[in-house]
């Protein structure tokens, strides 16, 4: 091995395994950040500013007295903070129910501060949700593993993907590289091979599609074995381009495949058949599905 293995360069999920260091803090884009979170991280983030909100508010509220805010009156002090902030909660989103009602030039001021504060803000969280469910994304399958099989009086590299979503994708185009790291353990690299596919675009993709290397003597893994692969920790880096019908716009996918994910001597099974009715079923979950050839 040549030294420490390295990281995939691709991560399952089609994100790059690259951090960023010495960069300056204007380098960060918190737009971009919150589109690219995850649903459960801007759910707890909208969470987050509006219970915030409401708490600090309250709190400025609470601290003028129950004068302040008329109607907020209650036995003990804790009834009195939630008083005001549900008296926040109300001015936020510009409610106003009319049983809490600010009294007083500083009570006044603060409200109409936290109204003017809840229009930007909420204004801001719907550009954010908006950006968010109208990009457009591509949900394609790729199978577990990559397979090198005999094809067609020689081997070939291939992999196999359908999309999970029932919208239209036409075009589809693969590029396919092939990531190598060569030299010594004083000096590594990486060298960057892209592969000839046997076809690199289709027009529709309503089943499955099989991106086929053929693997000849032009072929930067002609003469390669499992051993020489994962010694040379060899990574497949796919991008997948496509046109979406639903949205109009292309859309993009990545994956990469490790040596270690490479199963040599196997073909894949079928998965899609025809249904009594006529009907063509297509089960993502057989899109893995092998079985061993031999080579």
């Amino acid at each position: 091995m040549f030294g420490a293995p390295l990281r995939r360069a691709i991560n399952p999920d089609g994100t790059f395994n690259v951090r960023r260091k010495g960069v300056s803090w204007r380098a960060f884009h918190p737009w971009l950040h919150v589109v690219n979170m995850s649903w459960t991280g801007f759910a707890l983030l909208v969470a987050g500013f509006y219970l915030g909100i409401n708490l600090l508010f309250a709190s400025m509220y609470f601290a003028m007295g129950a004068e302040s805010i008329q109607g907020s009156e209650a036995p003990t002090e804790f009834g009195r903070l939630m008083n005001c902030f549900f008296f926040s909660g109300h001015t936020l989103t510009t409610v106003g129910y009319g049983n809490l009602a600010p009294h007083g030039m500083r009570a006044n001021l603060a409200a109409t501060t936290e109204a003017l504060v809840g229009l930007l803000g909420f204004a801001l969280i719907t550009g954010l949700l908006v950006a968010r469910v109208s990009r457009p994304s591509a949900r394609i399958h790729f199978s577990r593993n990559a397979l090198i099989a005999p094809y067609q009086g020689g081997t070939a590299l291939m992999f196999r993907l359908a999309n999970e979503r029932s919208n239209n994708l036409m075009e589809l185009e693969a590029r396919v590289m092939l990531m190598q790291v060569t030299g010594d353990a004083g000096k590594l690299e990486r060298k960057f091979d892209n592969l000839t596919l046997e076809r690199s675009t289709i027009l529709l993709f309503p089943l499955t599609w099989t991106v086929v290397h053929p693997i000849d003597e032009a072929s930067p893994l002609y003469g390669k074995d499992a051993a020489e692969l994962k010694r040379m920790q060899s990574e497949l880096l796919i991008l997948v381009k496509g046109f979406d019908d639903t949205f109009s716009q292309a859309v993009h996918t990545r994956f990469s495949y490790r040596a270690d994910e490479i199963v040599w001597g196997a073909k894949f099974l079928p998965a899609f058949s025809v249904e009594p009715e006529g009907n063509i079923l297509l089960e993502i979950d057989k899109v893995s599905d092998f079985g061993e050839t031999g080579l």
